[in-house]
């Protein structure tokens, strides 16, 4: 890799994905997998080393929130359509297409939860005790969780189910306060819905890290009578907990650092999350209250174009607020708390009778408003960012660059005008790929001649670097425009693509189904024709992309009436085609299941 031609984030990556193929040489490799069901126990536990490993490397409050956003966008939506499968599956027609964010990125969340009930010092005597007494074996499941219960002496029958059950649990949390008793008491309940195959669910051992931060943001003394060092664990279908000695209404901060993979239903008002945002000591919690609070109003926003942008303008106070404290002290944090849900996020939270375009003018509406409310301090932050010094990938300089180029993002969604001139400004000057993507990143949301010669040049510049070229077919094929799927169908046509490069395929089929909502899931239905016949081309050469392309089908069941018999009709088409691959059958029969 080298500045001119690879990001921060794919530095990151690089880092990342040589610790994971080195981990494996332990979880994967000395200790195998007894047979294809148990490929969780190679792939999920080396994705949970190596996001330690990454977390260790730079931020860990940031890499937190990208493994949970990553989580959430891709593994939450699997597990609420027809692909839901459990951790460890039971059964498959073709083990290509179980290569899955629910085996990977849920079976590390597995690890994670099993780390934080047993402790750290437990945990590693489990993990030693697997590794001494399965070392040159093929192991399982079952093998993984003996060593903890032998290392520790805790029955771990009840967690396994985590293995076994398919679906996202949802939680919800009640909080009331006793003026009299000086208490306060949390009420959890917990439900999964039904997934294919698995429609009664039993409950699972949820590990909630917690605590109570004062409404003033102070800190608060009170004790819990049942969640020993903050944590309380919910193992049946209801659970409380109670805090003494507290002095006034507390706002309750949950599932810290996000301790089990489930949704939760909180009721805390706007203002009460903003506290958490401001003065919870959790990073984790901090961004997710801001998020909440931005999910409500984009929703209401999606369902409503007469909503009102209150909501926006007391998120945008706190956004200041963080940033005055904040901003320069851990860039990238920041620059975390500054992007909104995406829309595929939100589509997740609306879940039924869906309009994509709706979520889209929402978000751009929030984003807007926020832009100019922040203006002013984020082109101050622009400038003291600013450096002339040489180019670093290391996570310091990599968050100084993300808080620049978010706040030129959010300018530019204020004032195009503005955000139009500094992009096109910052892609002729920029010394690395980092800020020239960026700024073409930026260009490519604002229609013109600038966007069109800026897209252009940068053709020309990278006309031998195959790989820039894929952020440059990406990009394109992400505008959320009408146009965008002719564009599409045209760079198809450009001499650096090719249809049996699965590459190229990715950066630009890939991206338009999986990235670019609104033209994907288009209501005339074109998106979703596009994508069958790029599928049906593909499966005769290389049925693995095709069947992972056709993945982008998977909330096709929550659109509104009109696209969801559209995406039907695509998918049945599919169907019925001569000779599909089993990787292609197997997608396309769970998907109209």
């Amino acid at each position: 890799a080298s500045p001119e031609t690879a990001t921060d984030a794919n530095y990151a990556d690089i880092e990342r994905v040589i610790a994971h193929e080195y981990f494996h040489n332990w979880t994967g490799n000395r200790i195998t997998c007894r047979d294809w069901f148990q490929l969780c126990l190679k792939e999920g536990l080396t994705v949970f080393r190596d996001q330690e490993f990454s977390s260790d490397e730079r931020s860990r409050p940031v890499h937190r929130i990208s493994e949970v956003r990553t989580l959430r966008a891709r593994q939450f939506s699997e597990d609420a359509g027809p692909l839901a499968h459990p951790v460890r599956p039971r059964q498959y027609r073709e083990i290509n297409n179980f290569y899955t964010a629910t085996v990977y990125e849920k079976g590390a969340e597995i690890v994670r939860m099993l780390k934080t009930l047993l402790g750290e010092a437990d945990f590693r005597r489990g993990m030693d005790l697997y590794f001494e007494r399965c070392d040159g074996t093929a192991a399982t499941v079952e093998d993984f969780l003996a060593a903890f219960t032998e290392a520790t002496g805790r029955d771990l029958s009840q967690f396994a189910r985590w293995y076994e059950q398919a679906g996202t649990p949802h939680v919800t949390v009640t909080g009331a306060y006793d003026e009299t008793a000086r208490t306060y008491r949390l009420e959890f309940t917990q439900e999964t819905p039904s997934t294919p195959g698995q429609p009664t669910k039993e409950p699972v051992v949820i590990p909630v890290v917690l605590g109570l931060v004062a409404a003033d943001g102070s800190a608060t003394t009170a004790e819990a009578t049942s969640a020993g060092n903050g944590l309380f664990v919910l193992d049946r279908a209801s659970g409380a907990v109670t805090f003494d000695n507290v002095a006034s209404p507390p706002v309750p901060s949950v599932f810290r650092g996000f301790s089990a993979p489930v949704k939760v239903a909180l009721d805390l008002a706007d203002d009460e999350l903003l506290v958490l945002l401001r003065h919870d000591s959790d990073p984790f919690n901090r961004w997710e209250a801001g998020q909440t609070v931005a999910m409500r109003l984009l929703v209401r926003l999606a369902r409503s174009a007469n909503a009102g942008l209150d909501a926006a303008d007391s998120l945008a106070a706190a956004l200041l607020a963080f940033l005055d404290q904040e901003g320069e002290r851990d860039p990238a944090f920041a620059a975390l708390m500054l992007a909104l849900p995406s829309e595929s996020e939100i589509a997740q939270e609306i879940g039924a009778d869906v309009d994509p375009d709706a979520i889209y003018r929402a978000r751009k509406r929030v984003r807007a408003s926020i832009g100019q409310h922040l203006r002013d301090r984020l082109l101050d932050l622009r400038h003291r960012l600013a450096s002339s010094s040489p180019y670093s990938p290391d996570a310091a300089s990599a968050g100084r660059r993300s808080l620049r180029n978010v706040a030129l993002d959010l300018i530019a969604a204020g004032d195009p005008d503005r955000g139009e001139r500094l992009a096109d400004e910052l892609l002729a000057t920029a010394t690395n790929m980092t800020d020239r993507l960026a700024a073409l990143a930026v260009l490519t949301t604002i229609p013109g001649d600038v966007r069109e010669q800026a897209v252009a040049r940068f053709a020309e510049r990278y006309r031998d670097e195959p790989l820039v070229l894929d952020k440059w077919l990406a990009l394109q094929a992400m505008i959320p425009e009408s146009d965008t799927l002719e564009r599409v169908r045209g760079l198809m046509g450009h001499p650096s693509f090719s249809i049996t490069n699965p590459n190229r395929v990715r950066s630009l089929v890939g991206s338009f189904a999986l990235n670019n909502p609104t033209q994907f899931n288009r209501a005339d239905g074109a998106g979703y024709a596009f994508l069958a016949d790029i599928a049906l081309t593909l499966d005769k050469a290389n049925p693995q992309v095709a069947a992972r392309l056709l993945t982008a089908f998977g909330p096709w069941k929550t659109m509104e009436p009109h696209r969801r018999a559209q995406a039907r009709a695509a998918l049945e088409r599919i169907s019925r085609a001569q000779d599909l691959s089993p990787d292609v059958g197997d997608i396309v029969q769970r998907s109209l299941a």
